[in-house]
């Protein structure tokens, strides 16, 4: 198991007491690609570090159009699958796993027995999911503000990043999930950005032609 000192920075602030009873709470879990791990009316797992893989945090409307809030890549902490902790943040979310995902957690009932006696567990919880309430209104801005060819080329730019490489393995289901639209527009969009010359289309994989989009 990962040294959790390395993968939970709040961790240099126990005592050895809260230490020890914490490291013998932590287990490992491994999630297959897909997997639903967390909903909001569901169980409360507890905090999560990211070991290998990468989780998604989404929602869905009414309709079922899901959105992408944001990624916890490896070496990230996810606190929403903690959000019963958080009195007072009501976040109607999903969290599942993007690919073969481990992770390090930490149960909700043994974080919470910590938090009572040590404040600065609990303000790191809160400091955690503040942080990442900024990247969901990010998120939303996009949704609401931005043209679909714009969220689109932001999304293959972040894909790119995260890939490490112009050739990109996603589908055009995958990316209409990640912008919060629906794989026929998505679809439409890229073929106009194919015939500019920016992208070329293959199965499973866009190709980025024009860095500069």
């Amino acid at each position: 198991m990962e040294n959790p000192e390395t993968l939970f920075s709040f961790w240099k602030e126990l005592n050895p007491s809260q230490a020890a009873f914490l490291g013998q709470n932590l287990r490992t879990e491994v999630f297959s690609a897909g997997k639903l791990i967390h909903r909001s009316d569901g169980e409360c797992r507890g905090v999560m570090a990211v070991v290998s893989g990468a989780l998604r945090v989404y929602c869905v409307s009414e309709e079922g159009r899901e959105v992408t809030l944001y990624r916890v890549e490896a070496g990230e902490v996810c606190i929403l699958s903690a959000s019963c902790l958080m009195d007072s943040i009501v976040f109607d979310v999903l969290i599942e796993a993007v690919e073969e995902t481990e992770v390090c957690l930490i149960p909700s009932q043994a974080l919470h027995k910590v938090e009572l006696e040590n404040p600065l567990v609990e303000l790191y919880i809160y400091k955690n999911a503040t942080e990442k309430f900024s990247e969901v209104l990010w998120t939303i801005q996009q949704v609401l503000f931005m043209k679909i060819d714009q969220r689109i080329a932001l999304a293959l730019h972040d894909e790119r990043l995260r890939q490490k490489s112009d050739v990109l393995s996603i589908t055009h289901e995958d990316l209409a999930k990640q912008i919060g639209s629906v794989r026929e527009v998505v679809s439409k969009t890229l073929k106009y950005m194919e015939e500019e010359g920016v992208v070329r289309l293959g199965r499973g994989k866009i190709e980025v032609l024009d860095r500069g989009f």
